[in-house]
């Protein structure tokens, strides 16, 4: 493999799995690591999140092949700037933020002339911290590159072999159209769910402690997704407003049409959605996407 020394800042859920990823599945690869906060470094270094945890991002991206950039996009621009003057000849700069047309921008604002290749690893928990880290989190899981045009070919498959290498199945895609396919297959939902939690919370009718008692399945894998980390979440409906405004109108306007068919007693349009979503439910079981045990397959931590 091209990359063999990686630079993680940002020590999170996402650095946190990359750097105990390549000391399982990428052994050779010698990993530094730097959070701009003191104590998350320090938890860090004791669960040996990368190789080396270094005291600045200077020193961590030095030797560096491979920069990975592991914070909220909204710090992307800023975190970039630090590592200006500082970076190896023809090292390659990514990322793993779940929305790519404002971060190749921000990247490229921070580093120009720099190799830049966004990326995205569509994988995660609603744990959030240095804790929160572990080995297989991207295994058979979706990493989306969005090289620019013209991007480095070689820069690319240094990439694309570096995330096969943690058990990511890799796919590349024009960052427009990232921006739009995540929009509806994650920024939406989480949407959904931060406002259907917060509503429920509001409620004056059901108290707090009812919702929290009563919680059926559907309601708590929504109040799962709506625990996610609040900063990161902040910054990717900002930096993504164009898409997902597209698509909230899109989902409003067959809110609607499902309100029309209850109010009316339409069955057979209900029945019809029901029936064309569960098969798409299916599909992504069968995609290996997810576990057709009960819950998901997922431990009722509520």
């Amino acid at each position: 493999m091209s990359v063999r020394n990686v630079a993680i800042i940002g020590l999170g859920l996402l650095g946190g799995s990359i750097g105990l990823a390549v000391k399982e599945h990428a052994p050779q690869i010698t990993t530094t690591g730097y959070d701009r906060d003191p104590d998350v470094r320090a938890k860090a270094a004791e669960l040996g999140l990368a190789g080396t945890i270094c005291d600045s991002a200077q020193e961590a991206v030095r030797e560096a092949d491979l920069v990975v950039l592991c914070v909220p996009v909204g710090a992307m621009e800023e975190a970039a700037r630090e590592l200006a003057g500082h970076l190896k000849d023809g090292a390659i700069i990514s990322d793993v933020g779940s929305s790519k047309q404002s971060v190749a921008e921000a990247l490229t604002r921070a580093l120009p002339g720099h190799t830049i290749i966004p990326a995205h690893p569509v994988a995660g928990t609603e744990q959030s911290g240095p804790d929160a880290g572990f080995a297989s989190l991207f295994t058979n899981r979706w990493c989306i590159l969005t090289p620019p045009e013209g991007a480095n070919e070689a820069a690319i498959a240094s990439l694309s072999e570096f995330w096969s290498a943690l058990g990511a199945n890799v796919e590349l895609m024009d960052a427009e159209h990232h921006d739009l396919v995540l929009a509806v297959t994650s920024h939406i939902p989480h949407l959904i769910a931060f406002t259907i939690v917060g509503t429920a919370s509001d409620l004056e009718e059901v108290t707090r402690s009812e919702v929290i008692k009563y919680s059926a399945g559907g309601f708590r894998d929504f109040t799962r997704i709506a625990a996610s980390d609040p900063v990161m979440w902040r910054d990717v409906f900002l930096s993504n407003k164009g898409a997902v405004l597209e698509m909230l109108g899109r989902f409003t306007e067959d809110l609607t049409a499902l309100q029309r068919a209850i109010r009316s007693g339409d069955g057979e349009t209900l029945h019809e959605l029901f029936s064309r979503t569960r098969t798409i439910r299916r599909a992504v079981i069968e995609e290996g996407q997810d576990d057709d045990r009960p819950d998901f397959g997922r431990e009722d931590h509520l």
